[in-house]
This record gives C-alpha cells, structure tokens and sequence, in this order.
C-alpha cells in the first residue's frame, strides 16, 4: 500500500510515508489529523507539481469519501473521492453536465477544488473556483467548517473572523497582493478586495484544511459537442483564426443567436508535438491525418444545440461550400475553414460520434504520453537523474504570439528539444523539454524560470492550472509573481489556521 502512494504524476524523486489512511466519512478525517503529526492529503495522486508526493507524512486518501448527492437540477454534492469520470456518469444520466473538468478525467472533486483545477474548457466556463457553491472542510486541529459561498465574506481591512469549537476566534487577514487579470490561475492563496471565505480554501493544495466534501453547480442540460482538428502550415494563420473563433464565440454568447458558433475550447499542438505523434505512429493508431508540412494543429470544440444528430451535422458539414444552406454553426464554421485554405484537411468529430470523439482526444492526449514516454526513456537508459522538465504559463491571449516566440528563441538558444502544447483560447501553454542529458534537464530549469520571468513582464503568470506543489521552481515562481511579502502574508494564514504547520508541510512554501 505504502508504494502505491510515494509519488505522484510528476513522480517527484524521494517519496516515502509514515503510512497511509483512507478514512471514510468526515468524523474518521477529523480524528486522523488530530492525532496525527503530519499529514498529506491525496485525491487520484495527478499532481504534476509533487504537490501529492509524500516526504514522510501520514498520507491521508479521500479515495473513500465517494458519495454522490443530486440535489437539484443545478448543484451536487459530492465526496472529496469522487472521481470526474464518475460524477459525468451520474449527471448523464439525467443529462446534466459539469463543464470545466480538467484534461485528466480521473481527478478527484477534492483535489480539483485543492489545486482550482481549469482545463481546456476555462475559456468559456471559467475554472474549478466559479463552479464551487460549497465546502467541508477539516481543519489542523480536527475542527470541521462548512463554508457556503456568499456567507463569510472578508471585513474593509481584509479580515475574516474563524469561531473554532473550542469557543477560540481565529482571525485571518487576507493577503494584499494583486493577482493576474488571466483566465485561470493556480498560484497560491486567493486574494481580492472583499473576497469569499470559500475562495481561500479553493486553491489552497491542501495546506488550509482538508477538503471532504464539495457542492458543485451544474448545468441542467448537457449540449451536443462538434470537436475538430485543423492543422496549419503557418503559425500566424493559426493564431488569426483562433481569434476570428474567440470572437466569433463572444458574440454568439452576447446575442444568444443561435446560429453563431458556440466555441467552448481550442486546444494546440505545435510542430514538435506533431512530429512526436508520427514517430509513435498516433495518427495511424487513431485514424487522423497528420499533414507533414503542418507547423501547428487545433482541436476545436464548438457546443451545439443538445438535439442535433449526427446526420443533421453530417448534412450541414457537407454543405459548408454551398452558399445556399442554411446559415447554422456548422456551416458558418466550415465557411471559416475554407476561407482560410483548410478546410479539405479537417477531421471531424460530429455529435453522437463518440468513437471519433475518443480518437481525436486520444491524439491530443498522446502528446504528452509521447513526451513523458522520452523522458522515462532517457531516465532509464542516459541517467536517472533526469525528470519532467515542463511549465504551465498563461498570458492574456493579445501576448500569445510574443510569449509564443519567446520558447521558440530561449530552445533554440539553449539547444533543447522543446514542444510546447497546451491550451491556445486562454493563452496557457506548456512548454516541455524532450531531455538527452542531465544537462538537457538543468539547462530546461533556467528556461521554465526564464519563461515564468517574461509571463509575469506580459500581465501573466507562471502558475495558470498545475499549482505549485513542492517543485522548486514553481516555489520561485510563486515568489517572484508576489514578492517576498506576499509569502510572509500567506505563511500569516497558514500559521494562523495550522501553527504546528501540520498539514501539508512544504507544499506551496517552507516554514520559515
């Protein structure tokens, strides 16, 4: 039991446990960490931050506080364990729909709500923070608060008064530093003018409290789903038509016209990724055609109405070039395809289709299986040294092509072998190194460090869905986009609702 739980996703080196607990309710949580020295709370371990690797604490699993509560037709309650694959079969089932899930569907509702999780769907629903309605949550000293968004809201000075069991009063004064205007954020304790209790604990990675239960909002009616994807021979044209769709998509939501196109998301994949898919045959394996002379690729997601069928869409695709059909999303989107020259090289995914569907995800997230199967290759067989050396940056989306340009020079300055994928409607992008040495892995530190430095300079952050966790960089990072100050407000909190630093030690910053 305790190997299955020394490392997480990002398999940070030097896990060990002082052993494992998978409590299952509340009362069982709150007597763990009572007792307890230290302790780490895990979801579905896919931290890619060592956020979920233990380093000696009582790792206590949520994997059994799984129960799944439909209220309504617009929230549910659900355990920390509950996984998303199994909260959108249990919302299917009466069509209802939980919008911004992350890539890995196997996350946990806790460690979601833990880390703010965002994904490819943040540019039209937002990330985790704006679907959170409610939170249970466990305390250092064993104490159990449910915070309901919109019940304890911070005082002028920035204060938020805690009432324990014990009948003491804990005040909390909530940091001072501005946060970055962009899309999603996952870069320490929350802070904003007036700001909700709820929003201290969202984004927290667990060093607050833990999380056993969340409320979530939902959407009474799930859409149908077109996916996409669009390969480019040049940069510019790519990045030109995904601000025609950003637009195009704003407006429909401004005018709800139901005929304009709806795009929930716009995924990327550069050259390198691209080259990365032929060489482990993925095209074949999923049936997609991958352009040699392609220099980027889009995965486009637009959302229709729920009771369009495949032969519908089919019918509407089919007649993107007449100019007599009807005016409806589809048509209007393949126009935009041909317009642009690329519409004979599209493959589609129509509503319905789910196996199409499944193999177009499939080649997105063979990406970055292919990255992470090179870098166990060259742990194994160059030097086990070597790790993920990957980042997670988000700029606003007019900075893109700059922030764009600047991995492709700070590669090519450095002779790394650099893909960069990611997702390209919000402007958050994960350059990764393809590693040949230990000094390929050194080198693509000070590159991360280097990239983080010029999103802050853009108006954006280092830190946009992953967390900080215990990797060293993004610790930097993180003190870097708030200075030194900002941690000293957020070890304020964190010494004030846990002073013997009991949970999650390390994670987000050091005691000191």
């Amino acid at each position: 039991m305790l190997a299955s739980v020394v490392e997480d996703a990002a398999h940070f080196p030097g896990g060990f446990a002082s052993g494992v607990a998978s409590p299952a309710s509340e009362a069982d949580v709150a007597a763990l960490i009572r007792d307890a020295a230290a302790v780490l709370p895990i979801g579905a371990q896919s931290s890619l931050t060592g956020g979920a690797t233990p380093k000696g604490e009582l790792v206590l699993s949520t994997a059994r506080l799984n129960t799944i509560v439909l209220d309504g037709a617009e929230h549910v309650r659900v355990g920390a364990g509950v996984s998303l694959v199994d909260l959108d079969a249990a919302l299917g089932a009466s069509g209802r729909y939980y919008p911004p899930v992350p890539t890995f569907t196997g996350a946990f509702a806790g460690g979601i709500a833990a880390t703010n999780a965002a994904g490819a769907a943040t540019f039209k629903y937002g990330t985790t923070r704006d679907w959170v309605l409610g939170l249970t949550v466990v305390l250092a000293n064993g104490d159990v608060l449910d915070v309901e968004r919109g019940h304890t809201i911070a005082d002028r000075d920035g204060s938020i008064e805690i009432v324990l069991c014990s009948g003491e009063m804990r005040t909390l004064r909530m940091p001072g530093y501005r946060m970055p205007a962009v899309p999603k954020l996952s870069a320490g304790y929350f802070a904003a003018p007036a700001m909700d209790l709820i929003d201290l604990f969202i984004g927290s990675e667990g060093t607050l409290g833990v999380i056993t239960e969340v409320t979530l909002r939902v959407l009474p009616t799930r859409p149908a789903m077109c996916l996409a994807f669009v390969p480019f021979d040049d940069r510019p044209a790519a990045l030109a038509f995904v601000t025609r769709m950003r637009n195009a998509a704003r407006e429909t939501w401004r005018t709800r016209d139901p005929r304009g196109i709806d795009v929930a998301a716009i995924e990327h994949m550069d050259a390198r990724c691209l080259e990365v898919l032929r060489e482990d045959g993925a095209g074949r394996a999923f049936g997609v055609r991958l352009p040699d002379r392609a220099a980027i690729a889009l995965l486009v997601t637009i959302e229709l109405d729920a009771s369009m069928t495949s032969a519908q869409a089919f019918d509407e695709i089919g007649r993107g070039r007449d100019p007599g059909a009807p005016d409806t999303p589809l048509v209007r989107f393949c126009r935009a395809l041909d317009e642009v020259g690329v519409l004979d090289s599209v493959e589609i995914a129509v509503p319905g289709d789910r196996a199409r569907e499944q193999q177009l995800l499939a080649l997105r997230e063979a990406v970055p299986a292919g990255v992470n199967a090179r870098v166990g290759r060259a742990k194994q067989q160059i030097d086990p040294r070597i790790a993920k050396t990957a980042a997670d940056m988000i700029v606003p989306f007019e900075r893109l092509d700059e922030m764009m340009t600047i991995y492709d020079e700070e590669f090519r300055r450095r002779g790394l072998d650099g893909a960069v994928w990611g997702h390209i409607s919000d402007g958050n992008l994960h350059p990764n190194v393809i590693p040949r040495s230990m000094a390929d892995v050194e080198s693509g530190r000070e590159a991360m460090l280097a990239f983080g430095r010029e999103a802050i300079r853009l108006g954006g952050a280092p830190l946009a869905e992953h967390g900080v966790g215990r990797n060293a960089v993004k610790q930097q990072l993180l003190a870097e986009l708030y200075g030194r100050h900002g941690i000293e407000e957020m070890r304020a909190i964190k010494r004030a609702l846990d002073p013997e630093w009991k949970l999650a030690p390390g994670v987000l910053f050091q005691q000191r």
